[in-house]
Order: structure tokens, then C-alpha cells, then sequence
């Protein structure tokens, strides 16, 4: 084996400068790399944000008007009052089943409520989502006290509902501290 020829100072001079730009080209492209790197978070920043959204939700649960959707099989009876709904809880009685919101809580079985689903007129389905829905009143009380917790419940009933079925209802909402009903009815034209 021959051994490499020696350089000569110019050479040498030449080589060394590329292995300079080399290494420099390398550091500027770690230093690029590195920037566009996320060293750390600012949670601050984050926090202020998640608590302007929160304020803003708060805000409009409070200020929202009573949405009260009924079902085409609800025919409620008719009256002339001037008062408006409030948003409180509201159960839906059909000739087929009752509503907590727009969820299904008991599918009734010839208008009646099954003998399995209530107990001392304590309906069993109805009872379960009733204190879901207290729950979730009570803790938006403890957030915002503007928003307080009224123990009102809204009634929509078929005017053809038997009164022993309504009373069965409300007896169940009086056992999850909604004690102030509403009844909902449809406005009678003015001539």
C-alpha cells in the first residue's frame, strides 16, 4: 500500500476551508431546525383563552331563550294565557312514550306506563334521567349564580293524557326536587 501523496500548504489550506463551510452549513441548518421547534408551552396564554370560552358559554346557556319542541302525536289543549315559556327541564307526555328533552325515558304500552318501569308512582326510567338533569342544573348553579337553580319543570302534555298518568309524572319530578310545574298549552288565537 502507498501512502496518500502530503498536500501541500495550499491544498491543505483549501481543504480545510471546505470542512469550515461544511460545518457551518450544518450548524445554521441545526439552528433552523431547532427554531421552528416548540421549546415550550405557554399556558398563560391558554388559560386565558379557555376561560373567555367558558365565560362566553356560561353567557349564552344563561341567556337562552326556552326551546320547547313537541312531538306530531302532542296535541296540547288550548288557552288563552299571555305568559311565555321559561327554560327549565321539560317532559313530554304522548299517547306513546314520555320525553325528558328530546330523549325517550318510558315507552308507554296502550297509554299506560308498564307495570316493571314504576313502583308507589315512582317511574323508574323517568326518575334516572330526572336526576341527571338536576345534577346538571345544580352544577351549573355552583358555576354561574346567575343561572340559578329554579325547581321549575315544564309539562307538555296530549290534552287526551289521563290525569292518573300526569299525576304519576309529577309525583316523580316532586321526588327530584322539581316542585314548581309549568303546563305548557298552544295560544289561542286573539280575534
Amino acid at each position: 500500500m502507498s501512502e496518500p501523496a502530503p498536500l501541500s500548504a495550499e491544498e491543505a489550506d483549501q481543504l480545510a476551508r471546505m470542512r469550515y463551510r461544511r460545518a457551518l452549513t450544518r450548524k445554521k441548518r441545526k439552528e433552523r431546525e431547532a427554531a421552528s421547534e416548540v421549546k415550550e408551552l405557554n399556558i398563560t396564554a391558554m388559560m386565558d383563552m379557555m376561560t373567555i370560552i367558558l365565560v362566553f358559554l356560561l353567557k349564552s346557556f344563561a341567556s337562552s331563550s326556552a326551546a320547547i319542541t313537541a312531538s306530531e302525536d302532542v296535541r296540547p289543549p288550548v288557552s288563552s294565557t299571555r305568559a311565555t315559556p321559561k327554560d327549565t327541564v321539560a317532559i313530554t307526555i304522548t299517547p306513546k312514550n314520555i320525553l325528558v328533552g328530546d330523549r325517550e325515558v318510558v315507552r308507554l304500552i296502550n297509554g299506560r306506563i308498564p307495570e316493571t318501569e314504576v313502583k308507589d308512582r315512582l317511574v323508574f326510567g323517568l326518575d334516572a334521567q330526572l336526576k341527571k338533569e338536576v345534577a346538571k342544573l345544580k352544577y351549573i348553579e355552583e358555576r354561574n349564580p346567575a343561572a340559578p337553580f329554579t325547581h321549575e319543570l315544564s309539562v307538555i302534555a296530549d290534552k287526551m293524557v289521563p290525569y292518573d298518568l300526569l299525576l304519576t309524572v309529577l309525583y316523580t319530578a316532586g321526588e327530584n326536587e322539581l316542585l314548581n310545574y309549568r303546563f305548557i298549552v298552544l295560544q289561542r288565537d286573539s280575534e
